[in-house]
């Protein structure tokens, strides 16, 4: 076969797993539909940010190991194919597969007896049997024997990539013993440990890791409510918590959601025996836009013709990734409250007024991302200067090291200063 591997869907999931592979030797095909994505790669330029991923991207160019097409059918060419596209879930709590049933479909024609496809991104339990039995359905096929089917989930962080690819453990969840090795045998090539399993625990290894982060953070963000609703300081509750205690541990507060962890609870909620434990998880979380807004008209008043400037449109600080953010929920109900709302952040592709811009004259200041560049009390200062008198300055992630979550700016420097 003219590849080693395809890979099937070239976002933040796949194309960093296609560099990495063409940059480990193997003959790697890479298809997407995004004609834009991939005139970006064919000339070098990565299409979003991860580090380390532009040098990785020359280095395969210039050995000629990888190649691109939008056509899924290309498939047929390599010996193993990775499917890394979304998996969204409907508004009804239900899965969605239509993405990979129509890869399949596409691939149903071509596949060949003795190729090994493997389902990368995050899937409910039970859809790598679903996929083994949909090819010996159409294709008369069996899965561990004439194809070899698998799930290796993606658990790498954003933005982390290339410093976790080759020391994560590799979960392996093969549909029969032969699947497993067969899947094994290609992700051994980027140095990680090999986990052996099966689909159903690798699936749930998968949604689990992502639930029990979404959980995790929920906790801090209702004690972040319940500290407003008291008149208690949520960050020094925190400190008590923690400090010297073999048992705290509690996280900070702040806008907790993405494209995995907003959305991979459903995942599990689709057919629990619990129902509204993780939905109660994702209120909680979704709520923290509302309670920012809440808390300035409580400060305030009318927040009508009032200059709010929020600060970081991505879900997770020092990334380029919008998907998922709650910044997008905040700014809606800013606007609802007709509010005059100025945006700014450094790093992603949507544009934005600069930093200088959006906090002049402003009202208040919502610190929605917590980026690096916001961080630390020179920003605090520079809010304080440039905002209105008596502006205030909400810090979920206490970015400015304000040490409340609501405060006023410009009070907040001279507490500091005195």
């Amino acid at each position: 076969m003219a590849h080693d591997v395809a890979i099937i869907g070239c976002g933040r999931v796949g194309l960093p797993l296609a560099l990495a592979f063409a940059d480990h030797g193997l003959r790697t095909l890479g298809i997407d539909n995004d004609a834009a994505r991939l005139g970006a790669v064919r000339e070098g330029r990565m299409p979003f940010e991860e580090p380390g991923a532009p040098e990785v991207l020359e280095r395969v160019r210039s050995a000629g190991t990888i190649d691109w097409t939008d056509r899924v059918a290309d498939a047929v060419q390599a010996r193993s194919i990775v499917i890394t596209l979304g998996t969204p879930s409907h508004s009804h709590i239900e899965i969605d597969l239509s993405h990979i049933r129509a890869v399949l479909d596409d691939l149903m024609p071509v596949l060949s007896a003795g190729q090994t496809l493997v389902l990368r991104s995050t899937i409910a339990p039970g859809t790598t049997d679903f996929v083994a039995g949909y090819i010996e359905k159409h294709r008369g096929l069996v899965a561990g024997s004439d194809v070899f089917v698998a799930h290796v989930p993606e658990r790498i962080a954003a933005g982390r990539f290339f410093a976790e690819i080759g020391t994560l453990p590799c979960i392996v969840g093969g549909v029969g013993e032969a699947s497993g090795e067969h899947a094994a045998e290609l992700f051994e090539a980027l140095g990680a440990p090999i986990v052996q399993t099966t689909p159903i625990e690798a699936e749930l290894a998968k949604i689990w890791t992502n639930i029990l982060r979404y959980a995790t953070f929920a906790l801090p963000n209702r004690l972040m409510v319940e500290c407003e609703q008291y008149g208690a300081n949520v960050f020094e509750v925190i400190e008590l918590i923690n400090r010297d205690y073999p048992r705290g541990g509690i996280a900070l507060p702040g806008m907790t959601a993405g494209t995995c962890l907003r959305k991979d609870f459903t995942f599990s909620e689709e057919r629990s025996n619990a129902p509204g434990m993780l939905l109660a998880v994702s209120r909680v979380n979704e709520s923290v836009p509302l309670f920012l807004v809440e808390g300035l008209k409580r400060r305030l008043g009318s927040l009508r013709d009032r200059k709010v400037a929020v600060l970081g449109l991505a879900f997770k600080a020092d990334t380029d990734d919008e998907r998922d953010s709650l910044s997008h929920k905040l700014i809606r109900l800013l606007e609802r409250e007709l509010a005059d709302v100025a945006v700014h952040d450094p790093l992603v592709a949507t544009p934005t007024q600069s930093f200088e811009q959006a906090i002049l004259d402003a009202d208040a200041v919502v610190v929605a991302t917590n980026h690096s560049c916001f961080r630390g009390p020179g920003t605090l200062r520079a809010v304080a200067d440039s905002a209105k008198a008596g502006a205030v300055v909400a810090d979920p992630w206490n970015t400015f090291e304000q040490g409340e979550i609501f405060g006023e700016a410009q009070a907040l420097v001279a507490a500091r200063a005195s």
